[in-house]
């Protein structure tokens, strides 16, 4: 403080007195400020000042709009109207699989015949239908539909099955279930231990035989219903929208409740931020279930008038045919899938696309300047956040493996830290005085991000099941207050770039989704007859993130792990089975009952470390079989599929 008031005092005297130009004054005060504040410091003012400057005006900006629609109560449907009215004939979306194109016009009226038909059968504003259905257009039109009527979504992974897809559909206390005649197995496998006032439609090919008694087929009923638009109900902007269903960190998939006006935050930011255009055209291949396929990506389309490409499923092989057919120039990634593109041969479409911008998270350092230079893309738009977390990161200036980043000359701008972390139990190291202590550049910490639930960019929305807002910690920036707990481990350089560290903790990621392996090793022990099992993540070469590992106990020899890949696959999806199994006399655990994975971690699969007996879930077979040093060399060669 003195010395700014003494800087102050010299301003003035220099100027009134000396008669020297203000601009002058300033900036000879600036580097006398910077001088005394350490040239190390200068150096970085000097090479982040243009982005964090940038970074507080997007940041600004997203924040005066959240302010304004928050006084007026806006909704998405809303926004989505004057969206509407702007180009009503501007084609909106094209799902690719039958090359079906929607302007904003029947995208508004086919979303408004959904909540008019809803309506008709008895929903109101506040209760809640469940969406079970693969990438299409029609997957937006029925939630911004129910958004009209102020029915908030439970959107339904399309993996899920038997226990937990059960699980999915009681918490979110749905009244109706509208899913995909895709999807028609897996609700027919549960819909007898489902509640018998739940109604049921089915939308897409009709079978009556394939779909559960009193199912009815949505199609034509939509077809019949109103186009008008319904009354508007009374939801505003940080109400509910819908529910996407997160692994976390512990348990059974968690209905993480996303409001409008968090729906509006992040599809804004990432539009603001990587300074796209309303004649851009996205790609977009993942799942609508999720937060990056449907805020990130269909966001752009609803707000800001964007063409949104929808694919079903990502196509390693079809991917820059699709690009170049639809002129898209902006395509969305998770890591996973940079790979499986760059490890296709050379082929002369990856040349010809329009594409400038590659948009996601979880682009690796080792493949980055690869994947970009191989496909020509001038732009990757990498970034960061959960679909509950309050902190969300952008790497606005495409620094190489770099996350988003964090002011190191304006930290007041974003209230979010690194910490001090156990990255083995994640448990958060304190100081003296009980607060968190930050970290430095180098040192790795979990990212938190201090909650101010008056201000929606700050807000924690949390979870549907209050018994499972776990995220939460105190006295994290200073005494009293509270912060949202992301999981994961970051490390930040000195000019503040984040860099992604693989979770270790009590979550892994395999095929772009995240596994909870609390989940996992419920259910292992569940089908051992309650034997002890530790579920981790271990690393592959050549791919994204970890696969999942278990370690049983064993000690009379007896598993039979045939009959569990068999049960495997009717339990959990392909992603979340574990590919590696360790079979021991018996785990060791900690002195709190935990069991220990850092050095079961550390020893991973190999079976010239590993005495205990291996295997691997044969991608042929379907069955686990032995892992000798043989196979491990192949796996680590990436000659044989996982």
């Amino acid at each position: 403080m003195l010395l700014g008031a003494s800087l102050v005092g010299v301003l003035l005297f220099s100027s009134l007195v000396l008669k020297l130009p203000w601009t002058q004054v300033g900036f000879s005060l600036l580097l006398l400020y910077l001088g005394s504040v350490g040239w190390r410091f200068v150096w970085v003012f000097i090479k982040t000042i243009k982005r964090d400057v940038f970074g507080g005006m997007v940041l600004l900006k997203v924040k005066v709009k959240v302010q304004r629609y928050l006084r007026q109560r806006q909704t998405i449907p809303i926004l989505f109207a004057s969206t509407v009215q702007r180009h009503p004939d501007k084609t909106a979306l094209i799902f690719e699989g039958t090359d079906t194109h929607w302007t904003f016009r029947q995208l508004d009226d086919y979303s408004s015949s959904v909540a008019n038909f809803l309506q008709a059968r008895g929903l109101v504003s506040g209760d809640v239908a469940a969406l079970f259905m693969e990438n299409r257009n029609e997957f937006v039109g029925l939630w911004l539909g129910m958004a009209k009527l102020g029915v908030e979504a439970a959107l339904i992974n399309t993996n899920l099955q038997r226990d937990t897809l059960r699980h999915c559909l009681t918490i979110s206390r749905a009244r109706v279930l509208i899913f995909g005649s895709e999807m028609a197995p897996a609700v027919f496998e549960i819909h007898a231990s489902l509640d018998s006032s739940l109604s049921l439609f089915c939308s897409g090919p009709w079978e009556p035989s394939s779909v559960p008694p009193n199912t009815e087929h949505l199609d034509p009923l939509l077809e019949d219903a109103p186009k008008h638009l319904p009354s508007r109900p009374d939801k505003g902007f940080v109400d509910k929208l819908f529910y996407i269903y997160t692994s976390g960190t512990t348990g059974l998939p968690k209905a993480a409740i996303v409001v409008h006006s968090r729906y509006y935050r992040i599809a804004a930011f990432v539009y603001y931020g990587f300074r796209m255009r309303p004649d851009d055209i996205i790609y977009d291949c993942l799942p609508l279930y999720h937060t990056a396929g449907n805020i990130v990506g269909i966001g752009q389309c609803l707000l800001h008038g964007m063409t949104v490409v929808i694919r079903k499923k990502f196509s390693a092989s079809r991917f820059w045919d699709d690009c170049i057919k639809y002129n898209c120039t902006i395509v969305q990634y998770i890591g996973e899938l940079c790979r499986y593109l760059l490890n296709q041969p050379p082929r002369e479409a990856e040349n010809q696309h329009r594409v400038r911008m590659a948009l996601g998270n979880g682009l690796r350092h080792s493949i980055w300047t690869k994947f970009s230079g191989r496909f020509n893309i001038s732009q990757v738009a990498e970034f960061y956040g959960a679909t509950e977390c309050n902190c969300s990161l952008g790497n606005f200036d495409s620094q190489v493996g770099a996350c988003g980043f964090n002011s190191r000359i304006l930290p007041f701008i974003y209230p979010i830290r690194l910490v001090r972390v156990n990255e083995d139990t994640m448990e958060l190291i304190r100081g003296p005085d009980g607060v968190c202590l930050p970290c430095q550049p180098g040192e790795p910490g979990q990212l938190v991000g201090r909650i101010i639930q008056q201000d929606p960019l700050r807000s924690f929305d949390g979870y549907l099941m209050q018994s499972a807002n776990n995220k939460i910690a105190s006295n994290v920036f200073k005494k009293g207050d509270q912060a949202y707990l992301t999981g994961d481990v970051l490390v930040m350089d000195e000019l503040g770039y984040l860099y992604f560290r693989d979770r270790t903790g009590d979550t892994f990621r395999w095929k772009g989704e995240n596994v909870s392996t609390t989940e996992v090793e419920g259910i292992l022990s569940r089908l051992l007859d309650m034997a002890d099992v530790a579920v981790y993540g271990v690393k592959v070469p050549g791919t994204e993130g970890r696969a999942g590992m278990a370690a049983v106990a064993n000690p009379a020899g007896s598993c039979d792990l045939e009959h569990l890949a068999q049960l495997l696959e009717k339990e959990l999806p392909l992603c979340a089975r574990p590919i590696f199994m360790r079979l021991m006399p018996e785990l060791h655990k900690t002195g709190t009952f935990k069991f220990q994975k850092t050095e079961l971690r550390k020893e991973g699969f190999d079976p010239a470390i590993v005495k205990d007996p291996l295997f691997y879930l044969n991608a042929q077979k379907g069955c686990y079989v032995p892992l000798d040093q043989g196979v491990y060399n192949r796996i680590q060669a990436g000659k044989e599929k996982l």
